[in-house]
């Protein structure tokens, strides 16, 4: 199975150990699907771990070693291919690498947004806890 988690997803795995962000991280380092990723998404995350609401909540090791392990582990599927799609154009990379990775999912917590969507092309927009029932 392959997936693209929204950087929202990323980033709330670190604040809410407990929850359904957490329970995706944990079924993908316990290979239980590929993670895929791109450069834009990189340079996303970095920023939102550095906004000062953000790192108040997350500790730094527990960040580097979020950003070291997608590194690592995620498959990078650049180049993207530019989409125009969402409400939210920020968002439309997301869509891309859904189709440069031939994603199965892409799991956001974007309602208004992504999730509105329902799909694009062959990956269905889920939200974190559907896609987490998915291991359950």
């Amino acid at each position: 199975m392959r997936v693209v988690l929204d950087t929202n997803i990323l980033v709330s795995a670190l604040i809410a150990p407990a929850g359904n962000p957490a329970a995706i991280y944990n079924a993908w380092e316990d290979g239980k699907f590929t993670l895929l990723t791109c450069a834009h998404q990189h340079d996303e995350l970095l920023a939102t771990l550095h906004k000062p609401r953000v790192a108040e909540l997350v500790k730094p090791y527990k960040a580097g070693r979020l950003v070291n392990q997608i590194k690592k582990l995620a498959e990078d599927v650049d180049p993207l291919s530019p989409v125009i799609r969402t409400p939210d154009p920020t968002d439309d990379f997301l869509l891309a690498m859904s189709e440069a990775g031939k994603a199965d999912y892409l799991v956001t917590g974007d309602k208004g947004g992504l999730l509105a969507l329902d799909c694009h092309k062959a990956t269905r927009i889920i939200s974190a806890s559907d896609f987490a029932a998915l291991f359950a």
